[in-house]
Formats: C-alpha cells, sequence, structure tokens
C-alpha cells in the first residue's frame, strides 16, 4: 500500500543532494524534506535555511529515531553507505543512497541481504546519469539486430589533463573513505552493462602517477586510489569489453564509447552524449535521432517516491546492479594487484 504524505530525512548534503534530490522531491506533491544531518550542525543550518527544511540534527542517528521520517537520502562518501543503509531499514525507512554503493563488494551484498530481509521498504542507489537518454535506443538497436553479433565494446575516458603535481588531494583518493572505487568508473560501467550486461572476467593494470598530495590543511595524504586504468573483460553476453579510464591524459580524444558488431558500429560520444551509427554498407557514422517514446530522462526521486507509493519498481539503480558494479570495480584492483584475471559470479 503507497503512502500519500511521505517524509524524506537527508544524511549528507553535499553537491548532487542540492543540485538534484532536493529540489527533486520538493517538486513531488506530498513529498516534505524535514530534516537533515550534515557533517556539522553549521552546515545543516545552511542547507536547512536554503531549503527550508524544519529539523538540522547533529548525529546521523537522530534521523533514523525521528519517527516522522519515512525514508532517508543517504549522501554521505561511500564509506558510510552500508551502515546507514542497514540501519535506515532496521528502523523501517526507505533508503535512497548515492553512487558509489559501497566500499567493496562485501559491504555491497550485505546491503543487498538487509534488503531482502525488509521486503516492504524501498532501496535504491543514484544511476549513472550520462547515457539515460541513449539507455533505451541502444538496447534497442541491438535487440533488433543493427549491429549483428556484438563483438567488442571499447570506452575511452579521460576526465582530466597532464600531470599536475600541485593538484590538492581529493577524498576520492583516499581508500579509507572511497574503497574500490577509482574515479568514476563505477558509473560508467554500470551504463555498459544496460547495454551488454556484466562482465565474467576482469584482467587490469593500474598506475598512480603522483605518489602524494597535500589537502586543504597543508598535510601531504599518500594516495592509495589510481588515476589511470586499463581493464580487459569477458562478458557473459559475448562481447570482449576494454576500458581505458584516466585523470592524467592530456590532448586525449573526446571521451567515447564504441560497439562493434559483425553489422554495423555504434559510438556514444561523451561530449555531447549523442549517439552516432553506421552499418555495413554505409559510408561511415551518421547521428542516430532518439525518437521520443525511446528518451530517458533524470527521475531518480520520482522513481524512488513512485516505487514507496506502489506505483513502479526500481529500475534505476537496484542493489542488485549496484552488487554487479562493486563486484568488478574491487576485481579491478584485485587484478592489478595479483597480475591474474579475475572471474566474476553470474
Amino acid at each position: 500500500m503507497g503512502q500519500d504524505s511521505i517524509n524524506i530525512g537527508l544524511i549528507g548534503a553535499g553537491g548532487n543532494v542540492k543540485l538534484r534530490h532536493i529540489p527533486g522531491f520538493q517538486a513531488i506533491d506530498g513529498v516534505n524534506v524535514t530534516a537533515v544531518s550534515n557533517r556539522s550542525i553549521a552546515s545543516g543550518k545552511k542547507i536547512a535555511e536554503e531549503f527550508g527544511i524544519q529539523n538540522v540534527y547533529g548525529n546521523w542517528i537522530e534521523v533514523m529515531e525521528d519517527p516522522e521520517i519515512d525514508a532517508i537520502c543517504i549522501g554521505t562518501w561511500p564509506y558510510m553507505h552500508c551502515t546507514l543503509t542497514v540501519t535506515g531499514l532496521e528502523y523501517g525507512k526507505h533508503v535512497m543512497t548515492e553512487a558509489r554503493m559501497a566500499m567493496d563488494a562485501s559491504e555491497a551484498h550485505t546491503m543487498l541481504e538487509a534488503s531482502r530481509q525488509y521486503p516492504g521498504q524501498i532501496t535504491q542507489i543514484v544511476p549513472a546519469p550520462h547515457t539515460l537518454n541513449l539507455d533505451k535506443t541502444i538496447k534497442k538497436l541491438i535487440n533488433e539486430g543493427y549491429l549483428g553479433e556484438v563483438l567488442s565494446v571499447d570506452a575511452s575516458i579521460t576526465q582530466g589533463g597532464f600531470v599536475d603535481k600541485n593538484k590538492p588531494f581529493h577524498w576520492r583518493q583516499n581508500r579509507d573513505f572511497s574503497g574500490f572505487n577509482i574515479m568514476g568508473l563505477g558509473i560508467w560501467y554500470e551504463a555498459i552493462m544496460r547495454w551488454v550486461g556484466p562482465a565474467s572476467s576482469v584482467q587490469a593494470l593500474t598506475k598512480i602517477t603522483v605518489p602524494s598530495r597535500l589537502d586543504a590543511k597543508g598535510d601531504r595524504n599518500i594516495i592509495s586510489i589510481p588515476d589511470h586504468v586499463d581493464i580487459l573483460c569477458e562478458t557473459f553476453s559475448g562481447p570482449l569489453l576494454h576500458i581505458k579510464f584516466s585523470d592524467v591524459l592530456g590532448h586525449a580524444p573526446d571521451n567515447a564509447v564504441w560497439i562493434y558488431g559483425t553489422e554495423g558500429t555504434l559510438k556514444i560520444d561523451g561530449s555531447n552524449f549523442k549517439l552516432y551509427g553506421g552499418r555495413k554498407t554505409d559510408d561511415g557514422l551518421s547521428e542516430i535521432t532518439i525518437s521520443s517514446d525511446l528518451q530517458g530522462d533524470w527521475r531518480v526521486e520520482e522513481e524512488f517516491i513512485g516505487a514507496i507509493r506502489g506505483h513502479e519498481q526500481i529500475t534505476h539503480t537496484s542493489f542488485e546492479d549496484g552488487v554487479r558494479y562493486m563486484e568488478f570495480t574491487e576485481a579491478v584492483t584485485r587484478s592489478s594487484q595479483s597480475g591474474e584475471k579475475i572471474s566474476l559470479p553470474s
């Protein structure tokens, strides 16, 4: 049975929470963001004043203990996601958590098992947003045989430039906060899974080009997360997958994902998120128009509330899919450390 009035409590209120989640929830009839707990009382009050939130709590457990709160939105760094998710479910809350899902595959499985213990409560991971408008079209073209047999997926994502030794330390470069997550690798892999399914094996090489950086306080921090990875995968559906992900390649080509088949090729242009394709009989690639019935968009908050009200199921993104990308990202590190191919569960 759905709920007409739903109260949301925020735990962590960083960039995406402010940019998307709070406005998204507040735009839905009957949904109220009623509480926030941030890294400090002062930062929580600032958020509350900006968005008209009634309650500011000094500790996240107070959000859990508030009987008026129906659902929590977790916007913390990954190292808290598992604890907050499991505790939230135990307190009877629906749970939306930011990506990345967790620190490692073990935590992701713990979160999934907890969600299965409370089937009446909705769980959702904030999805990879980049290709939402393209996903249905790509999947439709593959299913209809536009590519023939899919042979290979080649993704090249460079999100930085030349090596900058003076760039300040970022929390994502600290394994204690970020776990096995590497840059934006997980969210791009999530998008690729929507088209061709998950990897069955992973072989990876990684590199840390700058071993330490200064933080905002002037303290030197050891870097434990790679800034360049090359990954080769087999997939359960057949095609090989190659991912190059880097924060240190200057003058690199624009980001792109290429899907090659026996009869055609698709290109997802990461600079403008347009889709291009060409078949064997074509002279080259041309833009593929996304028909109105296949267009996708950001509707994360709407989907979460719709699922709570019993109107729809969570598709972007389920805990099951989150487990798959956490298994993948952990396997990347395990493979690079061992020099071995890592097999993934089906």
